[in-house]
């Protein structure tokens, strides 16, 4: 989910038909760009909020992203067009950090267990 959640970041910025023709060099840099937006958001997010996502179930995690995906579908669906919510770039780049989360408490559950 997070590198599907870049590749639509990538997909946006760029907007058009030869994205799959671009230079592994170019892609890194796209990459990491979109990683480091991310990562910005969560810092900020997590400022106002707190780690309340370590709170979260897995099944809460699921759920948030398929609320973003189905969002993401309806404003393709309209064109682009939102009239109070945030684009879809944001609603990636919240898929791309519920995804992380949830991989982070994947992975502390192990080294727990």
């Amino acid at each position: 989910m997070v590198n599907y959640g870049v590749i639509g970041l990538i997909q946006l910025q760029l907007n058009n038909e030869s994205v799959e023709d671009l230079p592994v060099s170019e892609v890194e840099e796209l990459f990491d760009d979109k990683i480091s937006e991310a990562r910005k958001t969560m810092l900020d997010k997590n400022h106002d909020y707190g780690e309340a996502w370590r709170d979260m179930s897995q099944e809460s995690f699921v759920d948030l992203i398929l609320m973003k995906l189905l969002r993401v579908k309806q404003i393709l669906a309209n064109d682009g067009k939102t009239l109070i919510s945030e684009g879809i770039d944001a609603n990636f780049i919240d898929i791309i950090n519920y995804s992380l989360f949830a991989l982070i408490l994947i992975e502390e559950g192990k080294q727990a267990g």
